[in-house]
């Protein structure tokens, strides 16, 4: 089997050029497409500049901190550099490096194609749903395709260069680190202007949405870029290098045809790209259909072309288990099944979102107490399916071998992240169609597009908050397998030391449950740390709404002479995002530190147990709850439970204003919050082997 890996190598590069070259095609075709209106092109103009002044001043400050942790781990990791193996640390740090590099790349590639598309979408929309749709879709697929092409072309590189999959771990590492950053920053900076201009415009003036006059509307639709654009990007390119990287380190830990097991990691990711592809190309709406429901087809598309290719792969080669393929065919069938309940939760067709906007008849407390409930119960299905499906995956390669059962929990994760290219394709869509609806208002083309632009921002809306819990669902797989690959890396430092090697984590032991309790805890506060960052930030922005209001004569009469000081409020969301963007992510790892010195490998292991199950939880309620606050306000506006103007409207302003920062700020940054402490743990576990107190 050893002979077929430099084939799959090949493979993976061919595949990574074939998704480059078709990205490439839909950029050009996206680029075609006509944009007239003067206004559109200049308010269009504004939002691109201030996405790149932001995500420039943004790379500065993670530039540096990157800069510090290269040294440290070419310092200390695997090893420390005295020991003698410096060639390995040399490795390690250009691939923590090259991670980072490649996340950022990712990033930058949305704002890029996300920018260039808004404008043309909303002049799509005047000719209706159909052609903005495809210029919105095809806009996020550009995305889609290039992020999954960069980490699986990072990751292959990494391992056919250096044959040592630890080393993998500092590429995600990298990944993950700058991932956590920038989503962390992008959704503070995004959140602040969203919630200021909906709480000044909505609820105070009684404006539109997107009225030109609000100073706070460019910076709200820049941060639709910085955060869920750049932000998410390099948050699914860090998904997904972690879930090879963790299936490759216990792969080849492996000592039993440990080549078909890699192979195996690699054929399903290049087939999972493939598919994708075919998923995208086939994708279409309509011109009176369901914007939704034709995002939810291509997934499902993707899926079952995804079984079948992996079905044939493992029927052709030889070496290849068909537990390992039931493995991975149980985490993206889980991964489909969270994404259909999460969509009977946000969606607005179904009953739960109109129940919370019934309530909110009632005033802003009921829909706020609604939204909760509904959150949480939507976590349940969620957190059983990430559960039976460690379980299956557990059982069906259990039989195989000492360390296949995790291999077979870490090939799940393979196997729902194996669609993420669609998925990235469909969570890029929604911020497209968010600006073009924005930008359809600003350049006055009318209530027939701004309805349209509506309804596609409504669908965006729904399969945001179901790729998000898709990716959350793959983080909690992946997270488990990164526990296996972190007992794997403690386990050799232990028979170097000489001592008893770990084959579980017993609750009942006290430094077990040490960690327990103090990683269950971090999840928490960092989602408090962000959702402060966006408050003390918007409370700011607020207040130089009302100052611009008060002091600029004719802009709240809409005078053309009166023009409100967009730049004024895109710096404060960026000063303040900015600000707060580093403590959040330094306490996790921190903490991971603290306990690894003091109770060492068992105590990480209760740690990271901890954190993976709270983590989860959190994320699932906040993102689902929000994402039905998000879309009761909609439901509303489109004139239920009394229409835009209300009380009930009002109520669900407020509601949603609560659900932003759950939804895209802290909720979406805890999955990567988790893998970056999974990470550090599995990378500085031979310190925490050598130099612990207990």
């Amino acid at each position: 089997m050893e002979r077929y890996l430099p084939i799959f190598y090949g493979f993976s590069f061919l595949t990574v050029v074939i998704a480059f070259a078709f990205a490439a095609y839909l950029y050009l075709w996206v680029k075609k497409q006509k944009v007239n209106n003067a206004q559109i092109i200049k308010v269009s103009e504004l939002i691109k500049q201030g996405a790149n002044t932001f995500m420039k001043r943004e790379y500065k400050i993670l530039a540096k901190f990157a800069a510090v942790a290269a040294v440290i781990i070419l310092v200390l990791l695997p090893s420390p550099i005295w020991n003698g193996d410096y060639i390995a640390n040399i490795s390690m740090a250009i691939a923590y490096i090259a991670g980072t590099v490649l996340s950022a790349i990712a990033g930058k590639i949305g704002i890029f194609v996300a920018t260039l598309s808004n404008a043309r979408a909303a002049e799509g929309a005047q000719k209706g749903i159909k052609p903005a749709f495809l210029i919105g879709f095809r806009g996020g697929a550009v995305m889609g395709l290039l992020v999954v092409g960069c980490s699986l072309l990072g990751v292959a590189a990494v391992l056919m260069l250096t044959g040592d999959s630890t080393i993998l771990l500092g590429f995600s590492f990298g990944a993950s680190s700058l991932a956590l950053f920038a989503k962390a920053g992008g959704g503070i900076f995004t959140k602040t202007a969203d919630i200021s201009a909906d709480l000044t415009g909505k609820v105070e003036l009684g404006i539109p949405e997107d009225d030109p006059r609000n100073p706070a509307v460019i910076a709200d639709n820049v941060g639709d870029n910085v955060g869920d654009v750049a932000g998410m990007g390099a948050d699914l390119f860090d998904s997904n290098v972690a879930a090879m990287a963790s299936a490759l380190v216990i792969a080849q830990s492996l000592s039993d045809g440990k080549f078909a097991n890699i192979s195996m990691v690699f054929c399903y990711a290049i087939l999972g790209l493939l598919s994708s592809i075919i998923g995208i190309a086939t994708a279409r709406v309509g011109k009176k259909g369901n914007p939704t429901r034709a995002l939810n087809s291509s997934t499902y598309v993707t899926t079952a072309i995804f079984l079948v290719l992996t079905a044939l792969a493992t029927l052709l080669f030889e070496g290849f288990s068909w537990r390992i393929w039931g493995a991975s065919a149980t985490g993206l069938l889980v991964g489909v099944i969270i994404g259909i309940t999460t969509d009977y939760f946000t969606d607005d067709t179904k009953p739960i979102v109109r129940k919370v906007a019934r309530a909110s008849k009632s005033g802003p407390a009921f829909t706020v107490l609604s939204g909760v409930s509904y959150g949480f119960i939507s976590a349940l299905p969620a957190m059983v399916g990430i559960a039976v499906s460690a379980l299956v995956a557990y059982q069906l390669c259990a039989p195989m071998g000492d360390g296949y059962a995790i291999y077979g929990i870490a090939m799940a994760a393979v196997g729902m992240l194996s669609i993420v290219g669609m998925i990235i394709s469909n969570d890029a869509y929604g911020p497209i169609v968010d600006n073009a609806r924005g930008l359809a208002e600003m350049g006055g083309l009318g209530e027939d597009t701004i309805r349209t632009a509506d309804e596609l921002d409504s669908a965006g809306n729904t399969v945001k908050a179901v790729t998000k819990g898709f990716s959350i669902g793959a983080a909690g797989l992946t997270v488990i397998s990164l526990l296996g690959a972190f007992m794997s890396e403690a386990n050799t430092a232990l028979a170097a030391a000489g001592r008893e090697l770990i084959t579980g984590f017993d609750i009942m032991s006290p430094t077990v449950f040490f960690g327990i309790l103090i990683g269950a805890a971090i999840p928490a506060v960092f989602s408090a740390m962000l959702i402060l960052g966006v408050d003390k930030n918007a409370q700011r922005m607020v207040q130089e709404i009302h100052r611009q209001f008060n002091t600029i004569k004719g802009l709240r009469e809409g005078k053309k002479d009166a023009q409100p000081d967009y730049g004024r409020c895109i710096d404060i969301a960026t000063t303040g995002s900015l600000k707060e963007l580093i403590p959040a992510g330094l306490m996790s790892i921190i903490a991971t530190l603290v306990v690894g010195f003091i109770g060492g490998p068992l105590a990480i292991g209760g740690f990271l147990l901890g954190n993976i199950v709270s983590g989860l939880l959190i994320a699932l309620f906040m993102s689902n709850s929000g994402g039905l606050w998000d879309n009761s306000k909609k439901y509303i506006e489109s004139g239920e439970e009394g229409g835009k103007g209300s009380d009930a409207h009002k109520a669900a302003v407020i509601g949603d204003t609560v659900g932003d920062p759950f939804k895209d700020t802290a909720g979406p940054s805890i999955n990567t919050q988790i893998t970056v402490v999974s990470l550090v743990a599995s990378l500085l576990s031979s310190l925490f082997v050598w130099f612990s107190i207990f």
